[in-house]
């Protein structure tokens, strides 16, 4: 089948999504995309910012072994005419640059696209074929949520260059009650629109064999449980103990056995070994992680742990101020840093002093692991703060990673006992504590062998 042929079934099969969507009452143009003033976080001076603010792409969460989830939500993408289609591609880039080093999940929710907005076909083989193996090697899953026949014909186009392990890495989703068994979904940005087209395929199979999502119903947590409870639960259970065991245990170990290891915390585990790890911890029963020949197996259960506590570390009252942080001149961010953190409850406040005093240790070892303080603040932003409603957005990421190197960069200024009011900042980094490309709005190159997170944040930033 030539190309032109592969091009009008595709419209044909594109048309008839349109029709299907209209049957189920959806419209069939693109929804009118959000405004920048709907994500506060998003600077106009984002050198993405035309493509950006319509909310196509997101990076919220990471899935049930660790990965940074990618989104692409092509219900956000304006009409052809009203969107540069090169302009997407770049900073679609752009935004993987930052996360490429590590393994990676991308969430591709279909509904939306139409005839309005969809991207040629050549676009299409063309935006592939630049995607090289840097893309694709830590890519560990492709995602793609309501497929329709659209997607078939695609899969026409592109089998001649997909290799055979790539495509062993898309994995097709027709609810997100199914997509739901491999990701945290309240964890990711999904569009309003792609809820309800959910909602309305759900209805329509009512009546079919079709089984719907079973959820457990609530239950008390077992005394020795460890994952999914708050702070003070497991407080109260390990005789007032105030480091969780889990987090003591994964940290001596890794501080043992891993701070030098290439890549830490970057890597992910088999979804079969966390669930085993977190089932014996649960249940009280010893976990040797020696067991197990993988020192990325402790480091993806303690950002398992941190993910599925009931409320962030660094609680949910506390997310607004931490957006805040890139609004603070350089010289007083640590203050600001300092000032923030004495809001939190003693409690929350004495684990992350640990958690970070750990991360400052590995830091320290960056010309062996390759994890300097904006690295491991890429890795573990999110698994500290994220807000009450909904997923945070790209451009938070921006502040909510900045606060999070400040903490490991300056752990010792953040959380010495010394009065916030002194003339505390960035500026006055001792020795040993040189400031980052985040800490002075200056670019600074990455550790070796680490893909360049800075410039994009740097360009929000400032």
């Amino acid at each position: 089948m030539s190309q032109l042929d592969l091009e009008e079934l595709a419209e044909i099969e594109l048309q008839r999504d349109e029709e299907e969507s209209a049957t189920l009452g959806a419209v069939g143009r693109p929804s009118v995309a959000p405004t920048a003033g709907q994500d506060p976080a998003l600077n106009m001076n984002h050198p993405f910012y035309d493509v950006a603010r319509h909310g196509i792409l997101q990076v919220a969460g990471e899935d049930c072994v660790g990965r940074r989830i990618v989104t692409f939500s092509c219900c956000r993408m304006p009409p052809s005419h009203e969107l540069n289609h090169r302009r997407l591609l770049e900073y679609l880039k752009y935004t993987l640059d930052q996360y490429v080093e590590s393994d990676y999940t991308i969430v591709y929710f279909h509904y939306g696209l139409s005839s309005h907005n969809k991207p040629s076909l050549r676009w299409l083989q063309a935006a592939y074929k630049e995607f090289d193996r840097k893309y694709k090697k830590n890519l560990k899953a492709l995602y793609i949520v309501h497929p329709t026949n659209f997607i078939r014909v695609l899969w026409k186009v592109f089998k001649p260059l997909i290799s055979h392990k790539f495509g062993k890495k898309v994995t097709y989703f027709n609810s997100l009650s199914e997509l739901r068994e491999h990701v945290q979904c309240d964890l990711l940005a999904i569009p309003p629109e792609v809820l309800r087209h959910d909602e309305k395929l759900q209805n329509l199979h009512k009546g079919q064999p079709l089984p719907p999502a079973k959820t457990p119903p609530p239950r008390p947590p077992l005394p020795t449980q460890q994952f999914g409870v708050s702070l003070q639960y497991l407080k109260d259970k390990n005789q007032g103990e105030l480091i969780p065991p889990v987090l003591r245990f994964t940290v001596t170990y890794l501080r043992e056995k891993g701070l030098r290891t290439e890549g830490l915390f970057r890597r992910s585990a088999s979804v079969q070994t966390v669930r085993e790890i977190q089932r014996l911890y649960n249940q009280g029963k010893p976990v040797n992680f020696d067991d197990y020949g993988d020192i990325h197996v402790p480091a993806v259960i303690l950002k398992t742990f941190l993910r599925e506590l009931p409320q962030p570390l660094l609680t949910f009252k506390a997310y607004e101020q931490i957006l805040g942080i890139t609004s603070v001149e350089s010289s007083l961010r640590v203050t600001r840093c300092r000032q923030i953190l004495q809001s939190l409850p003693e409690h929350n406040h004495a684990v992350l002093d640990y958690l970070m005093g750990f991360l400052h240790e590995v830091s320290r070892e960056s010309i062996y692991n390759k994890m300097n303080s904006s690295n491991l603040a890429c890795v573990f932003g999110l698994n500290l703060i994220w807000p009450s409603q909904g997923a945070s957005s790209l451009s938070a990421l921006v502040p909510l990673n900045l606060f999070t190197e400040l903490l490991i960069e300056y752990h010792g200024k953040v959380f010495s006992a010394q009065d916030t009011r002194g003339e505390l900042g960035t500026g006055s980094a001792g020795a040993g504590e040189q400031g980052s490309a985040f800490t002075h709005g200056l670019a600074a190159p990455p550790a070796p062998g680490i893909g360049r997170e800075a410039p994009l944040l740097l360009a929000a930033s400032r």
